[in-house]
């Protein structure tokens, strides 16, 4: 692993699981890990709903855009989440793969949101815990 450990967190359109685990990342490990987040199918903006959730929680993800996974950013990974992307993301000898097993938000109302980012980041936390000293 990496000096820094670095972190990338892919779903379908890089506009709303993806998003939440990435802010949560950002900020819960304090700038020691470098985090990424990318979608197999980019949507054309975050969805305004999880902006909503997570802003609940103190965590702006508005200036974030939906961008495009790159071999390269999993290549350049320590650790790779899935959320729902399936087969697509490749895969590379020696790195760490998880599939987070996520409901989609898109379309969902905020009361319906509110759950999948309070699940995203309890996983995250979990996450960090692995990746950091004591």
């Amino acid at each position: 692993m990496s000096e820094k450990p670095r972190v990338l967190f892919v779903c379908i359109h890089n506009a709303g699981r993806s998003q939440m685990a990435a802010g949560y990342a950002r900020a819960l490990s304090g700038g020691t890990v470098e985090v990424r987040s990318g979608g197999s199918e980019p949507g054309n903006e975050i969805n305004p709903v999880a902006v909503a959730a997570m802003a609940e929680d103190g965590i702006d993800i508005s200036a974030g855009v939906p961008e495009l996974m790159t071999t390269e950013a999993v290549r350049d990974s320590d650790v790779v989440i899935t959320m729902g992307c399936g087969d697509v993301c490749p895969v590379f000898p020696g790195k760490r793969y998880e599939d987070w097993e996520l409901t989609d938000p898109s379309g969902l109302p905020l009361d319906q949101v509110r759950p999948i980012r309070d699940d995203i980041k309890h996983r995250v936390e979990i996450l960090l815990q692995g990746l950091l000293p004591a």
